[in-house]
């Protein structure tokens, strides 16, 4: 399928004196000639970039932190340099974290006389405190990875407390979405060992008998209450939700029949699952036909009888379906952002009624988005993945919709021209997206958003510079 008119693919400028030391090219090679290849072609397949290098976002590493930070009775250490440390834990607070930050200073000298790793490992063994911590993430940034500080040499575990080490570049993690994968899947695959070794402690509230399902993906809320009364027809139970708030959730998430990547760009966590012996599947219960495939594709990877399988679809779809005709959506519109529900929030407007002619994702295209990449292709709307400032702004100017939804430089620019636009991550990402609380929730932001064009019209005509001789 070729691009829209307008919406053809941007080359980004050049990454020359990005970043640390000459850029992204410089740091990816000195990263390999100090014997991190095998972690750079990794991260090259686990989040493949293209086709632009990386999309303008928060430095990756924010990802990871902010999954430490959120997990009870776990310490994160930073090793990078002080600028990227200072920006990353102010990111975090501004984020709500309400816990420190570790984090080991070098200089030239430690760096390449190896006591940086020397100095790691202190800090390490100072903070694992089995009183205080189940775990440790001690996280390499740009510079230590690239100079090869080689975390994998710390012992896995200190008197019980586990030991993670991960190294998280902006030169090898495109997305801080995909940075909490890295982190994510790093505890799954420790956990599923320890699992496999033997005996581990149980989760703290109470478990599901019969069949059970894991999310892998952050949900709002009051998601995850309507996706257990959607399966309940059928039998099956929510495990733990990824990314987990304690350690002994990681059991509970992989103690399940089967997975679900509602976000699609966990690509080291499904790898776990995998391992594990659970499928995953793709997807999400948005729409009437989404969710219908969904508890489908749920009902035939855990083996449920047909009949429970339309039961549950019996009572799931009238009410989603008489949520979408009571909140008809008439509007023209762009989809944008980096969370990984792009494709699911346009698939959810379009069977509202809304005409959406591109969707941009600063993800991958993964086998984990192909339902709902195909489901949008097949009427009319241009999906990109890995999607550039440039593209998205484009795709904005070329459309011309009577609403934007997408990063803030891209609702700058919408309102720039007069364009009603949202900010995707703080008005989409913060309401309900399945099932009829869904359907009832987003058309609502698109109306009440839409309804202030005419205002925006006139502030544009105010605002505008007044003509000469006038």
């Amino acid at each position: 399928m070729t691009p829209p008119d307008g919406i053809a693919p941007i080359t980004p400028p050049a990454a020359g004196g990005a970043g640390c030391h000459g850029g992204r090219e410089t740091m990816r090679a000195a990263a390999r000639e100090a014997g991190k290849s095998e972690l750079m072609a990794k991260f090259a397949a686990d989040y493949p970039q293209g086709p632009h290098d990386q999309p303008q976002s928060m430095c990756p590493a924010f990802g990871s932190l902010r999954v430490g930070l959120r997990m009870r009775r776990v310490a994160t250490i930073l090793s990078g340099s002080a600028c990227c440390v200072y920006g990353l834990t102010f990111t975090s607070h501004f984020y709500g974290a309400r816990r420190s930050v570790g984090y080991v200073p070098f200089d030239s000298e430690t760096l390449v006389t190896g006591q940086l790793f020397e100095d790691i490992r202190k800090a390490v063994r100072e903070t694992a405190r089995p009183a205080d911590y189940d775990a440790v993430v001690i996280i390499n940034l740009c510079v230590p990875t690239a100079s090869g500080v080689p975390l994998d040499l710390l012992p896995k575990e200190i008197d019980g407390v586990r030991i993670i080490g991960i190294d998280v570049p902006g030169f090898g993690v495109p997305t801080h979405a995909e940075a909490k994968d890295v982190l994510t899947g790093a505890m799954l695959r420790y956990a599923r060992q320890e699992a496999e070794a033997g005996a581990v402690a149980r989760p703290r509230g109470p478990i599901a008998e019969g069949k059970k399902l894991s999310i892998i993906g952050e949900l709002f809320p009051a998601d995850p209450p309507g996706l257990a009364a959607m399966l309940a027809p059928m039998g099956i139970s929510l495990a733990a939700q990824l990314p987990v708030r304690e350690w002994r959730d990681l059991y509970a998430a992989l103690d399940c029949t089967l997975a679900a990547a509602v976000h699609p760009f966990y690509t080291a966590s499904v790898r776990e699952f995998t391992a594990a012996g659970r499928p995953v599947i793709g997807s999400a219960p948005v729409g009437v036909e989404g969710t219908a495939a969904w508890l489908d594709a749920v009902g035939h990877a855990a083996d449920i009888n047909p009949s429970a399988i339309d039961a549950a679809k019996a009572k799931a779809l009238p009410a989603i379906k008489a949520a979408l005709e009571a909140n008809r959506v008439k509007a023209r519109m762009v989809v944008s952002g980096y969370e990984g529900s792009e494709l699911l929030v346009a698939r959810l407007l379009m069977e509202a009624g809304a005409e959406i002619p591109y969707v941009g994702t600063a993800l991958p295209r993964t086998e984990w988005s192909a339902a709902d990449r195909d489901w949008l292709e097949a009427r009319g709307t241009y999906v990109q993945f890995r999607a550039s400032l440039e593209q998205d702004v484009g795709a904005m100017r070329e459309v011309k919709p009577d609403l934007a939804l997408g990063t803030t430089p891209l609702v700058q620019a919408a309102k720039e021209i007069g364009t009603p636009a949202v900010y995707f991550t703080n008005m989409v990402s913060a309401r309900p997206l399945f099932g009829a609380a869904g359907a009832a929730a987003l058309p609502a932001i698109v109306a009440a958003q839409t309804a202030g064009r005419e205002r925006f019209g006139r502030m544009i005509e105010f605002f505008a510079p007044a003509k000469v001789g006038a």
